[in-house]
């Protein structure tokens, strides 16, 4: 999912639209979207010459160009970023460039603020995702969270549906009956934490565990070193919170745990893990979502 910002000259800039669509995804609510946001308000795109897009007096015209807005400007802007880093690195897979347009997505605005809404609400993971894309920053990102198509297999294993609805997903029955490893514990560059709510009021603490393994990309062997915003009403624990990386390639898993209390409010919190490359430039960033069910089934999509 791809959500619309726009920039002028008045104002810190970008500024995520107000009509742009919010998460999480009623479709399937383990993994937080939507997962960035990218230019798509009043851009200057295109347009058939042949259809007539003004009137003057009743004086049709057309034109070659026109300034466009929606998710149908933003998505060819993430597209395109993709396609531009599948050109520079040929060996990446398609979750490892999302992974390197979410981590290195930036959710400060030109000020340094966090971005915003058109209601000057601050914007939060499941409005903008894990930020502004930043394509220059993308296309080294140091490290990307991998996912092979055997995974979102193990994923849909882990639903329980029948064959005829694997087989709309996975296009063919032939693992539904090898569903030796399901798992709802997808490799992803970000995190959601869902939890029930007391309509009693009474909260106790809640724990979920993740499992995250990331690959280095960068030229050569580097170390890593987590920080950690917590999201309120939680604590979140990573192990370890030192990631070493002896070569390009190498891989390093770890744990992390989010343990969360509910209140009163029902409310949804939100924080972040950053990875930090230790005498390099790299950072690697991960958004946090925790909340009720009960609210995340009453959003809207």
């Amino acid at each position: 999912m791809f959500q619309e910002t726009y920039m002028d000259g008045e104002r810190p800039a970008p500024v995520l639209a107000r009509f742009s669509a919010r998460g999480p995804s009623s479709s399937y609510l383990g993994i937080a979207k939507p997962d960035i946001m990218a230019p798509g308000v009043l851009i200057l795109a295109a347009f058939p010459p042949n259809i007539f897009s003004e009137s003057i007096q009743n004086i049709k015209l057309s034109s070659d160009y026109e300034l466009k807005s929606g998710t149908s400007m933003a998505a060819p802007h993430a597209a395109g970023i993709a396609a531009m880093l599948k050109g520079a690195h040929p060996e990446w897979s398609p979750s490892a460039i999302r992974s390197a347009m979410m981590t290195t997505a930036n959710h400060l605005d030109s000020t340094q603020k966090p971005i915003r809404e058109d209601d000057n609400m601050i914007a939060t993971p499941l409005d903008m995702g894990a930020g502004h894309v930043d394509p220059n920053r993308a296309l080294d990102p140091g490290l990307v969270y991998e996912a092979t198509p055997q995974d979102y297999i193990n994923l849909i294993c882990s639903l329980n549906f029948t064959e005829e609805q694997f087989k709309t997903f996975a296009r063919s029955s032939a693992n539904y009956d090898n569903c030796s490893n399901p798992s709802a514990d997808l490799n992803y560059p970000s995190f959601i934490a869902l939890y029930p709510f007391s309509l009693e009021g009474n909260f106790t603490w809640l724990e979920q565990k993740f499992r995250r393994t990331l690959t280095n990309v960068g030229k050569g062997g580097a170390t890593y070193k987590v920080k950690i915003e917590t999201p309120k009403n939680s604590t979140v624990s990573v192990s370890p919170r030192t990631l070493v990386f002896k070569e390009k390639n190498d891989k390093q898993s770890y744990n992390l745990t989010i343990r969360y209390i509910g209140d009163s409010d029902q409310s949804r919190n939100f924080g972040s893990i950053t990875w930090i490359e230790q005498n390099g430039n790299h950072t690697v960033r991960s958004p946090i979502v925790t909340s009720t069910i009960i609210e995340v089934w009453g959003s809207e999509d």
